[in-house]
């Protein structure tokens, strides 16, 4: 399972350059206070695709750099289906990209486990 961590920086990549290609990749940040909602996805203060930019993304790979341990679960592809069906965006590869993202955490989790 030493790999998961590789394999989840490749979804990572995939995650930041579909956000890029399809024009959702933001230039600005947006404020501060948006990045320190206490509800899950930042659901209150933050478009989804803001969220995965500016919170999941460098999250996520700061954990990955420092070798902190990984989430012991996630949950992001429900949310993502149905935020990305709602609001009608080009998302098969980056609901695929999830997809993926949250089974290496399932994987990363059982192995963690045995």
């Amino acid at each position: 399972m030493h790999d998961i961590p590789n394999r989840i920086a490749d979804v990572l990549l995939g995650v930041e350059a579909t956000l890029r290609t399809s024009g959702q990749w933001e230039r600005q940040q947006p404020p501060e206070s948006a990045l320190l909602s206490t509800q899950p996805f930042c659901i209150d203060t933050l478009r989804f695709e803001q969220w995965l930019q500016w919170v999941f993304l460098p999250r996520m790979k700061q954990i990955l750099e420092q070798r902190w341990p990984l989430p012991g679960k996630s949950g992001i592809f429900a949310y993502a289906q149905e935020y990305l069906r709602k609001n009608d965006l080009p998302t098969s590869n980056l609901l695929e990209l999830i997809r993926r993202f949250d089974d290496l955490i399932a994987i990363q989790s059982g192995a963690m486990r045995h």
